[in-house]
């Protein structure tokens, strides 16, 4: 029996890179399966990278409006690895709510560092009295507001797919304040 290739997710079920890592499997690899381990932050990623829990890692590292993923950066001074692969996604982001609620109920907008960084302009231009909170990662923002976890008073920032996969509702699309907003990842290794 042939074995799954393993790779390690720094996000939930519908993010970014998860996004990336489709990408690299399918340009890379040649292939669309492999087994997904959401891992949510490039920490864990590094860490199961290390001590050979996943074949490969994916997991971001700059953006071209947010900048720097401070948290990889950290991640990435603590950890051995091997680089496998630099490679650039499109990102799109976008505004989601849970079902039915509108935009005048909303008092929060939840998301990674990076999205909230990526949308900073349309924020503050759309939504200027909207508190803004960090998470550890659009897609478990999404997956947490759909749950409850998060007030149905919040709004999350996220992927198209994230909103899909969790039953929430675009309450706008591409938000982010570039047109071009590419997330640059690194596949890693042991």
């Amino acid at each position: 029996m042939i074995m799954k290739m393993k790779i390690g997710i720094s996000g939930a079920q519908g993010s970014f890179s998860e996004e990336a890592a489709r990408e690299y499997a399918k340009k890379w690899l040649k292939t669309r399966d492999f087994e997904p381990k959401y891992l949510i932050s490039a920490e864990n990623v590094l860490l199961a990278v290390e001590m050979g829990e996943v074949d490969l890692g994916v997991f971001p590292i700059e953006n071209s409006s947010g900048g720097i993923v401070l948290e990889a950066v950290y991640a990435m001074a603590k950890h051995r690895f091997s680089i496998k692969q630099i490679f650039d996604i499109d990102i799109r982001q976008n505004l989601l709510v849970k079902k039915g609620v509108s935009a005048q109920k909303i008092k929060t907008v939840t998301s990674h560092e990076q999205a909230l960084k990526q949308c900073k302009a349309y924020l503050t231009r759309k939504w200027p009295k909207l508190k803004r909170k960090e998470y550890a990662d659009t897609a478990k923002a999404a997956a947490d507001l759909a749950a409850g976890v998060l007030p149905a008073t919040t709004a999350v920032i996220a992927s198209r797919t994230a909103a899909e996969i969790y039953g929430l509702d675009i309450l706008e699309a591409n938000v982010q304040d570039l047109k071009t907003n590419a997330t640059t990842f690194i596949a890693a290794v042991k």
